[in-house]
């Protein structure tokens, strides 16, 4: 296991229906340092990220009642939730379908099947995009559960 300043405490969301898909992620990213949460719908995800912000939210689209293009479309009219970074992870794979993810707000997307270390890698970049972002504009945000600290 190799851990990077990228992965040290940092908090995943794992929104993942398929319970396990779900064990998979969470295994992989344990592995790589990150603390992960998993949830298997969009209720539950909302009620996790209110409770306490990720860093990160792997979203899959296709779950149970609210599905993940609802919570995609909550969070990112919400000022509290609009800046997390999220990578979709779905079955919806035609070119129309990745084009909608991203017009939702996705920052990433990926398809199943997939690859356990992609999907590692990118939670890595997009991480690593979101700190330079934040360091290249001179302020760090801390966040603690609701709190927020310019």
């Amino acid at each position: 296991m190799q851990q990077s300043n990228t992965s040290a405490a940092q908090r995943i969301l794992v929104v993942e229906d398929e319970p396990d898909i779900a064990a998979l992620i969470a295994y992989q990213l344990t592995r790589e340092g990150f603390r992960v949460e998993t949830v298997e719908s969009g209720t539950d995800a909302l009620s996790s990220i209110y409770r306490s912000i990720p860093n990160l939210i792997i979203l899959d689209r296709m779950l149970p009642g609210l599905s993940g293009d609802e919570v995609i479309t909550r969070l990112r009219g919400d000022s509290e939730t609009s800046s997390i970074p999220v990578l979709m992870l779905t079955a919806k794979r035609e070119q129309e379908d990745r084009i909608e993810g991203f017009e939702l707000g996705a920052d990433d997307y990926l398809t199943k099947p997939f690859s356990p270390r992609e999907l590692v890698l990118r939670v890595k970049a997009v991480l690593r995009r979101v700190q330079d972002a934040g360091a290249a504009s001179g302020g760090r945000v801390l966040r603690a559960g609701p709190l927020r600290m310019d």
